[in-house]
């Protein structure tokens, strides 16, 4: 694990999920299961910029997000 790579914010996954990662990426180049899941997130960050939310997704979303108590 390089410096940067220490550096940032943890997320915390359960045990069972971070399980099933390590064994999915066995013989990848990932060295972590943190670094498929930076890759992942990275990747899932560069298509939600290319593809904003339609109207609808986006009125759904506040839905759900108000449903949460999140926003008003």
């Amino acid at each position: 694990m390089t410096e940067g790579e220490r550096t940032g914010r943890r997320i915390e996954i359960p045990t069972d999920l971070a399980e099933a990662l390590e064994r999915r990426i066995e013989g990848t180049g990932f060295p972590s299961v943190e670094a498929f899941v930076a890759f992942v997130l990275a990747r899932l960050c560069e298509e939600t910029a290319a593809e904003p939310f339609s109207e609808e997704e986006e009125r759904r979303l506040r839905e759900r997000l108000r449903s949460l108590g999140y926003i008003d």
